[in-house]
């Protein structure tokens, strides 16, 4: 067989189907491109008369952009007064899939003026129509000398017919005949949130017509007059009010950070986010340089841990809307705020929803943070007092941010505070530095159930210790990755974990030798009371009223919680320390002094009593399983009763 060569070749009314239906995910697109299209016509007539290559006529700068809903007659039209087309233009940006009027358009006067935006990139916007229409019609006149009025209209977006067009003004409409599997978009309602989604402050004016809704207020207009004869006259009552655009031109993010007021950006935020609630602070962004960025970072106020994940921040590309929390230029933990971004240079695709991958887009991501770590570094600074007050609501996201992203922690590291039982705010340093200054092996006290660890936390401070509050849902997590960061430097104990010498009361004259004696006698009584052949047991003097306190080393109860989450329910096979925990009696407690004696004089009875102060112990440590507080409370009824005959 002889070599051959040649080229594949591609049936387009084969493939432009299966392109419209990959290359725009949503089907609200299509709204989006159009009119994203007759801004570019706008900001390109702009920038010919700004260079000086082009006049208009006095009065028809008022640049403008129409949306057309004739619910009737089924169509939606889209109008601007910008460039137009001739002929020739038409047949070389409409004609030809994919031919990009905005890159050919952008190479001729790029550099010229920076007055003009072009938002299009790509030629297959106003293809997209054609996922919504049956039928689209274009009647354009360019503002070029001369020029005559076009008319183009297709029913399938491969086979057209091209006319002369009775259009006598300057610019374009773009009549889409909607199919029938698309009629939701002749909803007023619907129509008109998807523009205010993707055009809330595009740069041109854009006005909504509801072709229905006109036909209504003119018969409401009409008013019928009656004269003295009883004769009627028509007449109509005429209107001051001017149209309303629907979107912003000017939105906040453009103006300098100085010239913007606290009120104005509170006001920003609670119409973009629908958030009624303040924001606690925010950050604007401001980039010319290597990369074009603008926008505002807030840190909204939570009302719970869980409203973390309800993060939302929005991309713009030029004012025009994109998406919500791009994960390509966002550090993932940045999505847990609230905010805009408008980057005019983002490399985004031909359906301009998603990024291709490019290394200008870490730079960005990488700038994103490093202006959210100096914006808390700059609080923390010069902002103390406001800083710790704001702490509770932003903790999770830094935490979550130090979590994520190395970078992010070596940035905040020394900004990272913890707020204390007494409300007290320190970072590690500042604790350490307070509480154990002379410590060799040092370490920091925290609870993570204030109610539940009450007792324990109660007996900490009363030796002056006041212990850290890490209960939040990432805080077990957060725990470690500050201890990994800071090795050999301290150590997280929760306020349960050890029996600390602070907590000891060392003006106890009982001997050691009796306390070990106690405990080696009344070990089997416990061990069988609570069901655990491992449970260990000792004797102590402890500043404290309780009879007795569970302990469970740290490193064995985050092995429990490590195999919790894993789901490996029988801990102690594996060798996880299910069981290991200790029961401290307390031997100022005269309840655990007289254990001796019961257990030489009534054996049945210490079992009673050794059961109480273990379920009294555990009960202070942790919620008691439902069969054991049965079993307690039933217990305690029994020696109420024989308290009350004694």
């Amino acid at each position: 067989m002889d070599s051959t060569k040649g080229s594949v070749s591609i049936n387009a009314e084969n493939i432009f189907p299966i392109i419209k239906k990959w290359l725009y995910s949503e089907k609200d697109i299509f709204i989006r491109e159009i009119v994203s299209n007759a801004s570019d016509a706008i900001s390109k007539m702009k920038k010919l008369t700004a260079v000086g290559e082009a006049t208009i006529p006095e009065g028809t700068d008022d640049w403008k952009i129409e949306v057309i809903l004739d619910k009737e007659n089924g169509t939606i039209t889209v109008h601007d007064n910008g460039i137009g087309m001739t002929e020739e233009e038409v047949k070389k940006y409409i004609n030809q899939v994919a031919f990009s009027g905005a890159v050919d358009f952008l190479e001729k006067y790029e550099g010229k003026t920076d007055d003009a935006q072009i938002i299009g990139h790509f030629g297959l916007g106003f293809y997209s129509s054609f996922m919504v229409s049956k039928k689209v019609e274009i009647d354009t006149l360019s503002w070029a000398p001369g020029s005559k009025a076009v008319h183009w209209e297709s029913e399938s977006g491969m086979e057209f017919e091209m006319s002369a067009s009775d259009l006598d003004e300057r610019g374009t409409y773009i009549t889409m005949h909607i199919a029938e599997d698309s009629v939701e978009y002749l909803d007023s309602f619907k129509l008109r949130d998807t523009l205010e989604k993707y055009f809330a402050f595009l740069p041109v004016n854009l006005f909504f017509i509801d072709i229905a809704d006109e036909k209504e207020e003119e018969k409401k207009d009409e008013v019928i007059d009656v004269d003295e004869e009883g004769n009627t006259e028509s007449t109509e009552e005429k209107k001051d009010d001017a149209p309303k655009a629907l979107n912003d031109t000017s939105p906040l993010w453009l103006k300098p950070a100085k010239d913007c007021t606290e009120e104005e950006y509170k006001e920003f935020y609670h119409k973009v986010f629908n958030d009624y609630n303040d924001p606690l602070f925010w950050i604007h962004l401001n980039v010319d340089y290597p990369f074009n960025l603008k926008g505002i970072l807030y840190f909204p106020k939570l009302k719970n841990n869980y409203d973390t994940l309800e993060g939302t921040i929005k991309v713009y590309y030029n004012q025009v809307f994109v998406a919500d929390n791009v994960k390509e230029i966002l550090p993932e933990f940045l999505m847990l705020l609230k905010g805009v971004i408008d980057c005019p240079d983002l490399p985004l695709n031909v359906s301009r929803s998603f990024l291709q991958n490019d290394g200008y887009v870490n730079k960005i991501s990488s700038h994103i943070t490093k202006k959210v770590a100096d914006k808390l570094n700059g609080l923390f600074k010069t902002e103390r007092e406001q800083y710790c007050t704001y702490w509770d609501d932003i903790n999770p996201f830094v935490k979550y941010g130090c979590l994520k992203e190395d970078k992010f922690y070596d940035k905040v590291k020394d900004s990272l505070i913890y707020k204390t039982t007494k409300g007290e705010y320190f970072t590690c340093d500042e604790y350490l530095e307070k509480y154990q200054p002379d410590a060799e092996n040092k370490t920091i006290s925290y609870s993570d159930d204030t109610t539940l660890q009450a007792q324990y936390i109660k007996i900490l401070e009363a030796t002056g210790i006041d212990p850290v509050i890490l209960d939040g849902p990432i805080d077990s997590h957060f725990i470690q990755l500050a201890e990994y960061k800071n090795a050999g430097k301290f150590k997280f104990t929760r306020v349960d974990a050890d029996v600390s010498d602070k907590i000891k009361d060392e003006s106890s004259k009982e001997s050691k030798e009796a306390m070990t004696a106690l405990a080696e006698s009344v070990t089997a009584t416990f061990r069988a009371v609570a069901e655990s052949e491992n449970l260990k047991v000792s004797v102590e003097p402890i500043k404290t009223k309780m009879p007795a306190m569970i302990i469970l080393s740290e490193q064995a109860r985050r092995m429990q919680e490590l195999a919790k989450m894993y789901g490996m329910t029988d801990m102690a096979k594996m060798g996880l320390g299910a069981d290991d925990i200790t029961l401290v009696l307390n031997y100022s407690n005269p309840i655990v002094k007289q254990l001796a004696t019961l257990k030489e004089t009534d054996e049945e009875k210490l079992k009673v009593v050794c059961g109480q102060i273990y379920d009294l112990a555990m009960l202070a440590h942790k919620p008691l399983d439902t069969e054991v507080l049965t079993r307690f409370i039933e217990r305690s009824g029994d020696i109420l009763a024989k308290f009350a005959e004694d």
